[in-house]
């Protein structure tokens, strides 16, 4: 029989090929390291290059999910909001934003979905065969910080407090 799912998922997207396109996942190998140390309990790390609507699957029996992905449309060094499900009129379910994910959920489980929450972390260059540029890896280090002291926190409250902030340029 399987372990049930953690608490809390935090769910990271990005091509590592891509420069800076690589936050999401090189996120998820920092919390992936601390987690082996055993200093993540009740908390799930999950990575993929786009999203897909499979992944609404993922969302069952959380108390909270956290997108992760890099972003051009955010100021530096991060970005941190509260997400609402939102349909998506697409030609195909590849490729799908975390709104679109969680009104699948919604529709496919009947019920709401979890509080969810997407981190944007700052980047700029994203060419193929690029590394991670080094303002992105500052940024990186800033939203790794961050998001450590979110999964340390007690309760869903503080993640609401800190989606209202919003913008964390001063951070950087």
């Amino acid at each position: 029989m399987a372990n049930p799912p953690a608490p809390v998922l935090v769910f990271t997207w990005g091509n590592p090929s891509r420069g800076d396109d690589a936050l999401g996942p090189a996120l998820y190998e920092r919390l992936q390291e601390i987690q082996s140390a055993g200093r993540l309990p009740g908390v799930d790390l999950l990575t993929d290059f786009q999203l897909q609507i499979e992944h609404a699957l993922d969302l069952r029996e959380r108390d909270r999910v956290v997108f992760v992905d890099a972003s051009v449309g955010v100021a530096a060094p991060f970005r941190f909001s509260l997400l609402q499900a939102e349909p998506e009129v697409s030609f195909t379910t590849h490729a799908m934003s975390p709104g679109a994910i969680l009104c699948v959920f919604a529709q496919v489980e009947q019920q709401p979905p979890p509080p969810s929450f997407l981190l944007s972390i700052r980047g700029y260059e994203f060419g193929l065969g690029r590394p991670l540029s080094v303002d992105a890896n500052r940024h990186l280090d800033a939203a790794c910080g961050f998001i450590l002291s979110l999964l340390a926190a007690d309760g869903i409250r503080t993640w609401h407090a800190a989606a209202t902030e919003g913008d964390y340029s001063g951070q950087s």
